[in-house]
């Protein structure tokens, strides 16, 4: 997440000066069709402006957020209910909207681009996930006690805010799957880290942490009878997960669920059908898909992994057969994949505990190196000129560039000069001392 201070100082709510003691978080959706933060930073930064104002902005076109008012001012963001208003005690954050809807009445609208349109609606989701994760640790919130985090609507029919509908109207519309009890477990989620294990929730789209020969060792330990070809095919995994930017080990440990350890006992489908995910095994019975190629089977599972985690579109062509009766986006986790664990009742498998089995395997893959994995983890910077450097050290040369604040993933750490530990950025931009950081 990139968080930018951009105070609105001329804004009559800002100049008033009132201060809260922030007990919870509310979501909002701008109401219009504008990506563009600043396009509301630049009109709302005036004394005429006296009638709203918010905590911040999410820009929809690159997911930064920027900061409009102090955490803890009193904003005015949601109005008034039967019970009082939220701006006494929540933090009000604005996700900008698509410019390719158009209102017709109230919050219906049209929508001409629906692919770019759900682009930017999960943009604005991941950063306001990201957001509400650093605010309810800054003020020690638990996101999944009531009333903590709630949306505009939420807030109306606690009687705390004006008769609004966002956003779930946006989500609901565009068919993202979203919910605000998703929203907040995926808040809990980040704030555990979002790493794989019990204490957190382990996202489906990212980079793979284990490596082919991880995921070799584990199926020679598991099955060593395996056909030569299905170790040959490993590799392609990992490739194909890298090109759609899904996890290819989750990919593998679900194959292995699903196959038996690729022995196929009591499997509704065969080695030769190169489908190693039970795709299309809707029914007892029923055989299933078959693929020309193991990479193209692989490529179908991968994808159909890709459209249950996100609603970006696919980087190569399509071979899914089942990927447009997905709801994109419903199960961003493995956790999710079950649909008895589903906090929206989707999923990839009716059994109970079905992601929970696959990441099961996932830990016994990872542990194959019999040694700590690292895990990415987040950190909130809190000065504006933390130098980012090249190589881990204060005797290495500088990039020039600073963080600023905000929250930022660390990837890999180091020892060094200068510094009790160096991080390096997932954005690749370089090393930062962690000295200057604090644990999401």
């Amino acid at each position: 997440m990139k968080l930018v201070e951009s105070i609105l100082t001329r804004n009559p709510c800002y100049t008033a000066g009132r201060k809260i003691t922030v007990k919870g978080l509310m979501l909002h959706s701008v109401g219009c069709p504008q990506p563009k933060a600043s396009a509301f930073i630049s009109s709302w930064d005036s004394p005429s402006h006296d009638s709203s104002c918010v905590h911040g902005f999410i820009d929809g076109e690159d997911g930064t957020v920027y900061q409009t008012l102090p955490w803890n001012h009193r904003g005015w963001h949601c109005g008034f209910g039967s019970r009082g208003s939220g701006n006494n005690t929540h933090i009000g954050v604005e996700m900008c909207e698509p410019a390719c809807i158009r209102y017709t009445s109230g919050s219906n609208f049209t929508c001409s681009d629906t692919a770019a349109a759900k682009a930017v609606a999960e943009r604005t989701y991941r950063a306001a996930v990201e957001l509400f994760a650093m605010l309810c640790g800054k003020y020690g919130l638990d996101p999944l006690a009531d009333g903590v985090v709630i949306s505009h609507r939420e807030g109306c029919a606690r009687g705390i805010a004006s008769n609004h509908g966002d956003p779930e109207h946006l989500w609901a519309q565009l068919g993202m799957g979203y919910t605000m009890d998703g929203f907040r477990r995926a808040v809990r989620a980040a704030m555990a880290g979002g790493s794989s294990g019990t204490d957190g929730y382990t996202r489906i789209m990212g980079r793979a942490e284990a490596t082919a020969e991880q995921m070799e060792a584990y199926l020679k330990a598991k099955n060593p009878e395996a056909a030569q070809s299905v170790f040959d095919m490993i590799p392609l995994y990992l490739s194909e997960g890298e090109a759609e930017g899904v996890r290819g080990d989750i990919a593998f440990a679900q194959s292995c669920l699903e196959t038996g350890n690729f022995e196929f006992f009591g499997s509704a489908v065969t080695l030769a059908q190169n489908n190693f995910c039970g795709m299309g095994v809707t029914g007892k019975g029923v055989k299933g898909n078959s693929f020309d190629t193991p990479q193209f089977g692989i490529r179908a599972q991968v994808q159909h992994l890709k459209a249950y985690a996100s609603v970006e579109g696919l980087k190569n062509a399509c071979v899914d057969p089942r990927f447009k009766y997905v709801v994109r986006g419903c199960a961003e986790y493995v956790e999710w994949l079950g649909q008895k664990e589903n906090p929206d009742g989707r999923g990839w498998a009716a059994g109970a505990g079905y992601g929970e089995k696959i990441l099961v395997i996932l830990k016994g893959i990872l542990g194959m190196t019999g040694g700590d994995v690292f895990r990415p983890y987040l950190v909130w910077v809190s000065i504006p000129d933390l130098n980012i450097r090249k190589e881990p050290g204060t005797d290495k040369e500088k990039t020039g560039k600073y963080t600023g604040t905000g929250i930022f993933t660390i990837v890999e750490e180091a020892d060094g000069k200068g510094a009790s530990k160096w991080g390096k950025l997932k954005s690749g931009a370089g090393w930062i001392s962690l000295d200057f950081c604090e644990r999401v």
